[in-house]
């Protein structure tokens, strides 16, 4: 996604990540790979159990979020949810841009 977030942003699209690591893992996770855009922390897992995203036993026997992307819209209905089984899969930017383009998100005109 940070390879994306300015023509993601251009489209109106404000990525978030949530995890149910600390908020202190998040952070040093987030420097390290270089993130600017916005990264939750949900350690009881509230947020991730309401959207039936949680992977358990996913990691070293814990319970963990279930990798998925959703588009959630400015009234906060669920417009596209992509899941997968396999933590260690992540969404292409080229389908999330198709996506977009379906719901009415195209990329901005180029000058």
């Amino acid at each position: 996604m940070q390879k994306n977030l300015d023509e993601l942003e251009a489209r109106g699209v404000k990525v978030v990540a949530v995890s149910v690591d600390s908020p202190a893992i998040n952070r040093e996770h987030t420097r390290k790979q270089g993130y600017t855009f916005l990264f939750l922390s949900d350690e009881k897992a509230e947020i991730i159990r309401r959207y039936d995203l949680v992977h358990e036993k996913g990691f070293e026997d814990a319970d963990i979020a279930r990798p998925a992307e959703l588009l959630v819209d400015d009234t906060g209905a669920i417009r596209w949810v992509n899941l997968t089984g396999d933590y260690r899969v992540r969404l292409r930017p080229e389908e999330l841009f198709n996506t977009l383009d379906r719901l009415g998100r195209p990329a901005p005109a180029r000058d």
